[in-house]
């Protein structure tokens, strides 16, 4: 197996700084940074464009799909099937612990389905902040929950 080349690059939202990576395959990290900590932008900018700018239409409310090419690397098992699951979450609309855990094949795993939301490697784009606590309660989410009820607001989800 050849190693993978790996393009990064900071990308500013109205959600907080972001730092996203892409392989030649596709987005693979859009992470949430709190710090001055990332590696330094590196490979050509050009590869993360349609990244910054399908972001930038989503928080002017002109995009409510993305359209960007995946890279599922850093995600196996059970949890590439919640992530999938949560991938088709449409926009605007939410879904529970339990409902995403049954549409990855474990009804009862509602507790590893949360461990695997609040570790997606693409936020925003995989949309875990459509996935709330049983009752309509925000729950948790990786970029905290301010973060989550912007996205939900944003969307009109409520939150």
């Amino acid at each position: 197996m050849s190693p993978v080349d790996v393009v990064y690059r900071r990308i500013t939202s109205p959600a907080g700084p972001l730092l996203a990576a892409a392989s030649s395959r596709g987005l693979m990290m859009l992470a949430y940074r709190r710090d001055e900590d990332d590696p330094p932008e590196d490979g050509d900018p050009a590869m993360l464009e349609p990244v910054r700018r399908q972001l930038d239409e989503y928080f002017a409310g002109e995009r409510r799909e993305f359209d960007l090419a995946l890279d599922w690397t850093l995600v196996r098992g059970f949890a590439r099937d919640v992530l999938r699951a949560t991938a088709a979450i449409p926009y605007g609309e939410t879904r529970t612990y339990g409902e995403i855990a049954a549409e990855a094949g474990s009804p009862r795993a509602f507790r590893a389905t949360g461990n695997a939301l609040g570790s997606n490697p693409i936020a925003i784009v995989i949309p875990c902040h459509r996935v709330v606590a049983s009752g309509g309660k925000l729950g948790g989410y990786g970029g905290g929950v301010d973060r989550k009820r912007l996205l939900l607001d944003l969307e009109g989800a409520g939150g």
